[in-house]
């Protein structure tokens, strides 16, 4: 808390407005990437076609139930701040480093979208993170380690699944 004339003003979470901020930027950044990449899930979990279908199809909704619960998590803690999250496409489409593809790939091209975007959502986890520790916010350390890790999990099981002999 700090005080101006001799009252005490509130200062949220005990983080100064430009901590706050900061954080806040990098965390609708990683919202803006993890929408994108949720919306290509679905795209993938409904068009996949070939004989890895079956694996894939179930395997891409997976994700994006798990990507649903992180993007829902991070608004959150956005809004934890006292800030409003990034929630329409346009700023999605605007923020996000993850492109849209089109419906037309193979599986194999599928999966390497993902691995692709996985390397993304690291990156702005990885600045997420950074962000927290210099300001002391545990709580947002301890959210965005445990989606590094579930992230690093699926990266090395998509990377096993398109591995070439």
């Amino acid at each position: 808390m700090t005080k101006v004339k001799g009252k005490k003003t509130f200062v949220k979470l005990g983080f100064r407005p430009l901590e706050a901020a900061e954080l806040v930027i990098k965390l609708n950044q990683l919202l803006a990437n993890y929408h994108v990449h949720y919306q290509k899930l679905r795209n993938f979990h409904w068009n996949v076609k070939g004989g890895d279908f079956f694996d894939l199809h179930e395997k891409f909704e997976d994700q994006y139930n798990q990507a649903k619960l992180n993007i829902d998590e991070i608004a959150e803690r956005v809004r934890v701040f006292g800030k409003t999250p990034l929630s329409t496409m346009k700023e999605y489409l605007e923020q996000s480093v993850i492109k849209e593809v089109g419906t037309e790939l193979s599986g194999t091209e599928m999966v390497e979208e993902v691995l692709s975007d996985y390397r993304i959502l690291l990156e702005h986890m990885v600045d997420v993170v950074d962000s927290a520790v210099d300001v002391g916010d545990i709580g947002t350390q301890d959210l965005v380690n445990t989606f590094i890790k579930e992230i690093e999990k699926s990266h090395w099981m998509f990377t096993a699944f398109n591995h070439k002999n």
